[in-house]
């Protein structure tokens, strides 16, 4: 009776093991055949995402050159309107209050950090000189003042090349500047003073008077000198040479003194 049970264990682990083979084969030749067309399908979405890479270089060599143009596309238009770049821009944080400064950067090497800034999030947003159109986007209308990094959420990195390029737009006269009214006094563009005015002709120097009437002696008040004195004469040098004592006078000859 053992023997037959073992004999049947035997038949049902071998069977078991055929199903098991029979069924690995067939998964294997699935595969096979599966395989080529997975092989086309790799292929060609390689294939279309470097053809992608490709269209997006020329795109961003294109606006690299001319950033300007990218302000009058039509994929411009479509994302932004006629609104600025800002405008629909609101930074993530933690809480009711938002923070009181933007980050120093939104780009560190090739890593971009969550919820860029409006124009570190669009690659095409360059900013520069020429690109007035993008550069009056961040100066008040009215003010003509640069707006303020907290209400556009610009970067740091970005508000500091914002502030340059404006500057130099301004200098190349590409944008408008109100310049600050001033006051000019006729007296300091006069010639009608003694010391810019012509020479006067010589005249005799017997008399004892001076070329000009400012090179004369300034004698002092008496009353205000006293004054002076009486107020820093702890400061002051005595008139008369310093008394010494009588060991360093029989010492030293009588044309030269020493102080101890």
């Amino acid at each position: 009776m053992s023997v037959a049970v073992h004999s049947f264990r035997v038949q049902t682990t071998t069977t078991n093991k055929g199903q098991i083979t029979r069924f690995v084969l067939q998964r294997i030749r699935d595969w096979k055949r599966s395989a080529p067309v997975l092989r086309l399908n790799f292929r060609a979405s390689s294939s279309s995402s470097s053809a992608d890479d490709t269209d997006s270089a020329e795109v961003l060599s294109r606006y690299s050159d001319r950033p300007w143009e990218y302000l009058e596309s039509e994929e411009y238009i479509e994302r932004y309107g006629s609104k600025p770049v800002w405008s629909n821009y609101r930074r993530n944080h933690k809480g009711g209050v938002p923070p009181q400064k933007t980050r120093k950067t939104c780009i560190r090497g090739d890593k971009i950090c969550g919820n860029p800034c409006p124009i570190c999030r669009d690659p095409n947003i360059i900013v520069h000189y020429k690109n007035v159109n993008l550069l009056q986007q961040f100066i008040s209308p009215q003010t003509g003042i640069v707006h303020d990094p907290t209400r556009t959420g610009a970067c740091m990195k970005q508000q500091k090349l914002l502030n340059k390029a404006i500057e130099t737009a301004r200098d190349c006269g590409l944008l408008s500047a109100q310049l600050p009214h001033v006051d000019y006094s006729k007296e300091d563009y006069s010639n009608t003073h003694g010391a810019v005015a012509a020479t006067p002709a010589p005249f005799s120097l017997s008399s004892g008077e001076l070329w000009y009437p400012w090179y004369g002696s300034i004698k002092p008040d008496e009353r205000e000198l006293a004054r002076v004195k009486r107020i820093y004469k702890d400061y002051l040098k005595p008139d008369s040479q310093p008394r010494l004592p009588k060991t360093v006078r029989s010492n030293t000859p009588p044309h030269i003194y020493l102080t101890m």
